[in-house]
């Protein structure tokens, strides 16, 4: 359930030759080439970067490859020159770029690690019985995402760079009961070294059991090396405080939320200078997902979903004068910048993806506003294969708004002839959709198999503005819902789409969207496939592991008052309405979903006598990892299709 200006919406809706309805543009046929299947796309190449080269003159990256065989990803390492040109395979890369864990004298490093602080076991409470498999709570937080709590915690470590193997070195979080990285996803982007070298700076939620369960409080904290000190740098803030990181001036900027339980609250930057915290973005209608310093150490680059994309900001830090910082956008365009690898000169690093590509790296010219692409490692598929095409379409909803909604054709589309289309409803809820390319939930893969794919930026997603973000949370089945019916019924109008067959599919809250569908869509929809959505909220809010979700989003308990989200919003109320084949998808070790969810639905859907089907996958979480199970996910998506639609 796990990151813009209105008025540049507003704007750009309101520049000629945006209407509300824009007739497609008939692709030329390509009638010698194929299109994408799911097994084409578990052929492709993922890129990752690692970084730049210490020179700054390379970029290096991993390409990790599918197994399907040995049902795993097989990786290599490259390096391609920051002006392009042919990639060349290496080995030895962890020398050829800056690693931030050194301390700027090179005496020492950071790494983490998993320590036992807790007895959770029945061998560990009980030494004479080793053979026990019992686990033992007396407080919430004791499974996250996939995984119960064992008593392990991660910790940041310091050791010299010389230290042997047997040295543990200082556990500068002095065996607490807290994780850093921060638990499930973190990573070594929780703690950095202030330049100076005497202090690291680390992310760490200092709450425990229950009430770490309904808090998002995470804070920045700070160890002095020489002290052995720690001291809480935004303590007054109650929301997430994440992603440290220093300029070489010393001043400390970091990703900030303010509301302690409301997971996705506007992210803001916040600089930490000379001990005075200044927000840059705190007059901006929009929130961060990525940033980095900019070498001058006076500007940030960052990334942020506006308009249905992501792209890239910069916002000037004019230390502490009066001076309001300045957001300016510095790109444009139907793609997703994904992550900031690092600057050079006018050049910058960047990852970028679009519904019809997977992500490359390219180089963005802040001077000249000119694009490079420095890797196309997917290129002999891509070029073998016919596009899908995605259109950008406004939707007037039921309330007077205009809703950016991405249509996406099948390749060589025929406008004359006659289409079923595919409503997607996104997860979240408050997620961004974008140019996104997902090797699940992938627009292009869909559309390809001959579904016009209709993807609206409902209430509830980022890129239009703090209050069209917010609006979903404790309104679960209210005016979001109209507005995926107000996309479907508005896409339903054009000749080229069959109206007898229509289907819905999501997943988490999209899920929840597809249950929640099929009792009150009045006919609209021939079939429905939910994946791992909340089928019950009661049972959700007593299962689930984040309670600070359901708390905010669901408006607290369902035994406090009369709440719409237990009643009129519950999906479970609603399926005596329910007449519709429906294929339902389930993880087994999905805790922020928990697999009853699933399991109700198709308990219920089997008992009114309704076609359904359950894929149960019992080793995934809330998303499916492991290259088989997604290949067997694809086919037999694409099969109930065949079969319903």
């Amino acid at each position: 359930m796990n990151i813009l200006k209105q008025f540049i919406l507003i704007s750009i809706i309101l520049l000629p030759g945006f209407v509300q309805s824009q007739k497609p543009i008939v692709a030329k046929s390509v009638e010698t080439q194929n299109v994408m299947s799911p097994e084409l796309m578990w052929q492709l190449g993922r890129v990752s970067p690692i970084g730049l080269s210490k020179d700054g003159k390379s970029v290096i990256y991993r390409v990790s490859t599918p197994n399907m065989d040995e049902n795993k990803f097989s990786s290599k390492v490259y390096s391609v020159s920051i002006n392009g040109g042919t990639s060349s395979e290496i080995s030895d890369y962890e020398s050829s770029v800056n690693n931030k864990n050194i301390s700027p004298d090179g005496k020492f490093i950071l790494s983490d690690k998993s320590i036992k602080i807790d007895n959770v076991h029945g061998f560990d409470r009980y030494p004479d019985l080793k053979l026990s498999t019992a686990q033992v709570y007396t407080s919430l937080d004791y499974r996250h995402w996939d995984t119960w709590n064992d008593g392990h915690f991660n910790h940041v470590f310091m050791m010299t760079t010389n230290a042997s193997k047997d040295d543990n070195g200082v556990d500068i979080m002095k065996d607490e009961p807290f994780n850093c990285p921060t638990k499930p996803f973190g990573g070594d982007e929780d703690y950095i070294w202030n330049p100076d070298g005497n202090s690291v700076v680390y992310v760490s939620k200092k709450l425990s059991g229950t009430q770490a369960a309904q808090s998002t409080n995470t804070d920045l904290y700070q160890y002095n090396i020489k002290t052995g000190k720690t001291e809480n740098l935004t303590e007054s803030n109650k929301g997430y405080d994440t992603n440290p990181s220093y300029s070489q001036n010393g001043d400390l900027a970091y990703l900030s939320m303010k509301t302690d339980g409301y997971e996705a609250d506007k992210n803001d930057i916040k600089v930490i200078s000379k001990g005075i915290i200044s927000n840059l973005t705190a007059q901006w209608d929009g929130t961060i997902n990525s940033f980095i310093w900019a070498d001058d150490n006076r500007n940030i680059f960052f990334t942020a979903p506006i308009n249905g994309t992501i792209q890239l900001f910069k916002v000037d830090f004019p230390g502490l004068t009066k001076k309001l910082p300045v957001v300016e956008q510095l790109t444009d365009g139907e793609w997703d910048i994904t992550g900031i690898v690092g600057q050079n000169g006018n050049k910058l690093v960047l990852t970028r993806t679009s519904m019809n590509r997977a992500a490359d790296l390219y180089t963005y010219d802040i001077e000249t506003k000119s694009w490079s692409q420095l890797t196309d490692v997917n290129k002999t598929i891509y070029d073998k294969i016919a596009k899908s095409r995605t259109e950008k379409r406004y939707v007037t909803t039921t309330d007077g708004k205009k809703m950016l909604v991405w249509v996406v054709y099948p390749p060589n589309f025929d406008p004359t002839k006659k289409y079923p289309a595919l409503l997607y409803c996104q997860g979240g809820p408050q997620s961004a959709l974008t140019q996104f390319y997902s090797f699940r939930w992938n627009l292009q893969l869909m559309a390809s198999q001959g579904y016009i794919v209709v993807a609206p930026n409902r209430r509830g997603m980022p890129g239009h503005g703090v209050e069209w973000n917010h609006q979903i949370s404790k309104d679960w089945g209210g005016q979001n819902i109209k507005d995926y019916l107000s996309a479907i019924d508005d896409v339903s109008k054009e000749a080229y789409v069959d109206k007898s067959r229509l289907g819905a599919v999501g997943a988490s809250y999209g899920g929840y969207s597809v249950f929640y569908l099929a009792g009150i869509h009045e006919k609209r929809f021939k079939t429905f496939i939910a994946h791992d959505g909340v089928f019950n909220t009661k049972s959700m809010y007593g299962t689930t592991e984040e309670m600070f979700f359901v708390n905010y989003d669901f408006g607290g308990p369902y035994w406090e008052g009369n709440n719409k989200t237990y009643t009129d919003f519950n999906p479970i109320n609603h399926v005596a309405k329910w007449d519709t084949p429906i294929y339902i998808i389930q993880g087994g070790k999905d805790y922020r979903v928990p697999i009853g969810q699933g399991l109700e639905a198709f308990n219920a859907a089997q008992l009114r006598g309704i076609k359904s089907k359950l894929l149960y996958l019992p080793d995934e979480n809330h998303w499916v990892m492991k290259p088989q199970n997604s290949l067997v996910w694809q086919r037999e998506f694409f099969q109930w299709l065949k079969e319903t639609l």
